[in-house]
């Protein structure tokens, strides 16, 4: 499934901005959230902007968290995911995915820009994010 175009001329514009190497990871990454949330986790459609600055997408059914995804000036060498800090998911990804995925404080999944993506691993995360409160919500159930 091919993502839709940008959602606003800001996104696309972002994007435009990131050398190639990174760029391809972020449009992997965008790619990735976007069939997660319409095949596998059935979020239904996902709200793209700029958040901070950086790329973030959200479901508009409110099933889950706000996904944000950065390459900086800064750290040339990286790609960063970034979840909301209060939420549990960097703990879980830290604890279940850490052979697959480098985790940054509560926050932050470090991707290094010289190594391939970690398909599988980074997509488990994606989900749990995109499904976060609707997950809760069954548990509590």
């Amino acid at each position: 499934m091919m993502p839709p175009d940008f959602a606003t001329t800001d996104v696309a514009a972002k994007f435009a901005t990131y050398p190639d190497k990174p760029r391809q990871m972020l449009l992997t990454l965008r790619r990735w959230i976007f069939e997660i949330a319409g095949d596998e986790a059935s979020v239904g459609t996902l709200d793209e902007s700029l958040k901070w600055g950086e790329p973030a997408w959200r479901p508009k059914s409110g099933s889950g968290i706000t996904i944000r995804a950065d390459w900086k000036e800064k750290s040339p060498n990286q790609v960063m995911v970034f979840f909301d800090c209060k939420t549990d998911l960097i703990d879980r990804t830290r604890s279940l995915l850490s052979a697959d995925l480098t985790c940054e404080g509560n926050r932050a999944i470090i991707l290094p820009i010289d190594t391939p993506l970690p398909e599988a691993a980074l997509k488990t995360a994606l989900g749990w994010a995109l499904t976060y409160h609707r997950d809760r919500k069954a548990k509590a159930s």
